[in-house]
């Protein structure tokens, strides 16, 4: 009983964990590690002279100067998508109690993309503004298919029976989006490069029009932590608490929909980075989303980062897009998550 009780305290009344601060201080610098990585390593590798007259605007003739100037829009663009699907991945574990919840796994990123590849096909969409709001209408519609799909029959919406309907859901998609890019050639060569992830054609404009979805979506999942932490506890425990565990649910889930919709939209499909951080933040400053949910925008963004760089130096001269980087680490260790949580409930 004891046990029980110190365990609701510390979700109702959670201290400050014990590494958090050593935590921000290892973030910070791989962030900032991870940033001059960015700028300095690709096909075309950079020396610190030609780095400084990029960032500074010095020899604006020179080539160095040009490539780092080009970069910088892309690390930010990585840095942004990295924080939004970090804290996406963990506002869905949250509202689903799902251990291994994330945009790509529950079948949101697929709709994501079955309904840019349709506003392509039918509608001639070409701008970022409209893939944005063609991507989040996808992803909400697919989120609360999801859920409802996964809620039915005995027991509700089980971590298992989610899961098993993102999974389908994300198949049938897929198809779908095969379907509609077949027989229309200019789709299949505007859809191709997206739908493999790449944060490779940032550019200013399309950082400015995700801003805005990055901040409501960033405000609406922080101002939800406090109530998640008590949901976290069970849905008796938090209406016991005072909390509207309906609108709560509505909220973080919205919020979750906004930034992996806006993602997916600017940068395409990228899976599991809101898995990995989300997991390795809780692994190491444990279940508190006070911490958890600020900690893995910046994991997301480090590791999204990182991943990039590696893209562009194993793909050399080319590149090997960021979304297969990012699969090729992710499935594995959902693989080793999968067997030993055995896909129970947070």
């Amino acid at each position: 009983m004891n046990s029980l009780s110190d365990l609701n305290n510390s979700r109702l009344h959670p201290h400050i964990p014990k590494h958090f601060f050593t935590v921000i201080v290892i973030c910070f610098g791989l962030l900032v590690l991870s940033v001059i990585a960015s700028l300095v390593l690709g096909s075309r590798p950079v020396s610190f002279n030609e780095l400084i007259a990029g960032l500074f605007h010095q020899n604006a003739d020179s080539y160095g100067a040009s490539v780092v100037r080009k970069r910088i829009s892309r690390t930010v663009f990585s840095l942004f998508c990295g924080a939004a699907l970090g804290i996406s991945g963990a506002l869905m574990q949250a509202v689903t109690r799902n251990p291994i919840a994330d945009p790509s796994i529950l079948g949101v990123n697929t709709g994501a993309s079955l309904f840019v590849v349709s506003g392509i096909a039918f509608l001639n969409i070409n701008t970022a503004y409209q893939y944005i709001w063609f991507a989040l209408a996808g992803a909400m519609i697919t989120a609360v298919f999801v859920f409802g799909i996964g809620s039915m029959g005995r027991g509700g919406a089980t971590p298992l029976k989610l899961v098993l309907a993102g999974a389908a859901t994300s198949a049938a998609l897929s198809s779908l989006v095969i379907a509609i890019m077949i027989p229309r050639s200019y789709v299949m060569d505007q859809f191709r490069f997206w739908q493999v992830g790449s944060v490779g054609a940032a550019n200013w404009s399309s950082i400015s029009t995700f801003i805005p979805f990055l901040i409501i979506g960033i405000l609406l999942g922080i101002i939800s932590t406090t109530a998640l932490n008590a949901l976290a506890l069970g849905d008796e425990v938090a209406k016991g608490l005072g909390v509207r565990t309906g609108i709560l649910r509505l909220v973080a889930a919205l919020a979750a929909v906004l930034l992996c919709g806006a993602t997916t939209a600017l940068a395409g499909p990228i899976g599991f980075i809101g898995l990995l951080s989300t997991h390795l933040i809780r692994l190491i400053l444990g279940p508190d989303l006070r911490y958890i949910i600020p900690m893995s925008a910046f994991a997301g963004a480090i590791i999204l980062t990182i991943s990039d760089v590696c893209g562009r130096l194993i793909g050399s001269p080319g590149e090997l897009e960021v979304g297969v980087v990012t699969a090729f680490i992710g499935a594995p260790i959902l693989i080793i998550l999968a067997r030993k949580a055995k896909v129970s409930s947070l």
